[in-house]
């Protein structure tokens, strides 16, 4: 017996609704919600009105607003504005151990995706001393990266001086940087200007009443440094990334050593000022990341001269130490490290670091901005290496 006509056109709608679905992102998991599991259900009935069911990861889920915004926006996009009533539900335990099983891909829980034979671009940021600009500059290359059409993700390792949060403007007005979602032992991180993140400053609490979280010290020793380094490495769920920036602190301890242990394909990029001083120091993270295994890719020197109106340059910090990082770097070595960028000072910079807008996102015409970017473009269109690398392929 032939169905009723009405019963056809409800299919019909339901089908072109879900398919509409499937073009809503999640904003942390950013893969397609239809993808995920979290279409509940979609129901049209004689009037062609629209129920749609939607299961968030988990009670209290950041992201909800947008969600359900997203789904009511795409639904409405076939069934018509106001003919679509969204619920929200939560999955149950069954499903959300379901999803972070479909999201690993089958791979055993807690491991380092970042390992030996990983296809992610791994670049470590370091400098040898504080105060230099390194995570400004790992920042806003983050943003940079991302804003070419990469998949970015970004670990602030920089555990007792993290700036990472509030530099990408994850920080609310009390100081309390967006915390991770977790599903099951999953950490999914906050996404700021497309890059995943994630960092200490995300997990700490105000020491006392009325204390910006921002201030509150973390007094860690080494054993405790490692295990935050290799946990943000293997619960936070970052995806298929084309590349993974660590912000590391400045000089020689233990999280230089334990990258070289947990990220032995990482290269480096050295970070140094045109003060002569500075560049001493610089050049000893350098020799400490080759004795590492890492490989050092390029210096990049910050804080160069500042631009006058009348076109002179101020070198407020001297001149020239960029070139002698990278010179003594590349003695006794098969290939060159070469000087990436000088990024000059820049009030625009400063200003949006404060307001956790990037300079490259927000005045991309700065010459900070423009410098920056030509650090961006030459890790963007460097030739991978395959050596030491393991590639899963068989011959038959």
């Amino acid at each position: 017996m032939p169905r009723p006509e009405a019963d056809a056109a409800g299919d019909v709608l339901e089908a072109a609704v879900l398919r509409a679905l499937g073009s809503v992102i999640d904003p942390e998991i950013r893969r397609p919600i239809t993808e995920l599991d979290m279409v509940g259900s979609v129901s049209a009935d004689e009037r062609g009105r629209v129920a749609v069911v939607i299961r968030l990861t988990i009670v209290g889920c950041p992201a909800s607003d947008r969600i359900e915004r997203d789904v009511r926006q795409a639904a409405e996009a076939v069934a018509g504005e106001g003919a679509v009533d969204v619920t929200l539900t939560v999955m149950t335990p069954e499903q959300r151990t379901a999803l972070t099983e479909r999201l690993r891909g089958g791979k055993a829980a807690r491991g380092n995706p970042f390992g030996p034979g990983t296809l992610t671009r791994v670049v470590a940021v370091t400098s040898g001393k504080g105060g230099v600009g390194k995570s400004t500059l790992t920042a806003n290359l983050a943003v940079a990266l991302a804003a070419r059409g990469l998949s970015v993700g970004l670990v602030d390792a920089d555990v007792h001086g993290f700036s990472i949060p509030a530099l990408l403007g994850l920080v609310d007005e009390d100081g309390l940087a967006a915390r991770p979602t977790q599903v099951n032992d999953m950490i999914l991180p906050p996404v700021a200007h497309g890059v995943k993140v994630i960092s200490i400053g995300m997990f700490v609490e105000p020491a006392e009443p009325g204390a910006r979280a921002s201030s509150t010290a973390v007094a860690w020793r080494g054993p405790m440094l490692h295990r935050t380094l290799n946990q943000f490495l293997t619960d936070v769920y970052f995806g298929d990334l084309d590349v993974l920036l660590v912000d590391l602190p400045p000089g020689t301890g233990d999280i230089a050593i334990s990258l070289g242990q947990l990220l032995p394909n990482a290269e480096v990029l050295v970070v140094t000022t045109p003060q002569p001083a500075a560049a001493d120091v610089a050049e000893r993270s350098g020799v400490v990341a080759r004795q590492t295994g890492q490989r050092i890719i390029g210096v990049v020197e910050n804080m160069a001269g500042l631009p006058g109106a009348d076109g002179t340059v101020l070198d407020l910090f001297g001149s020239g130490g960029g070139e002698e990082v990278s010179r003594r770097l590349s003695e006794g070595q098969d290939e060159a490290v070469p000087l990436i960028a000088s990024v000059p000072l820049s009030i625009a910079l400063r200003q949006g670091g404060d307001a956790g807008e990037p300079v490259v996102a927000g005045s991309p015409d700065d010459p900070a901005a423009r410098a920056i970017e030509r650090v961006a473009e030459a890790i963007a269109t460097r030739p991978r290496r395959l050596s030491g690398r393991r590639l899963d392929v068989s011959v038959r």
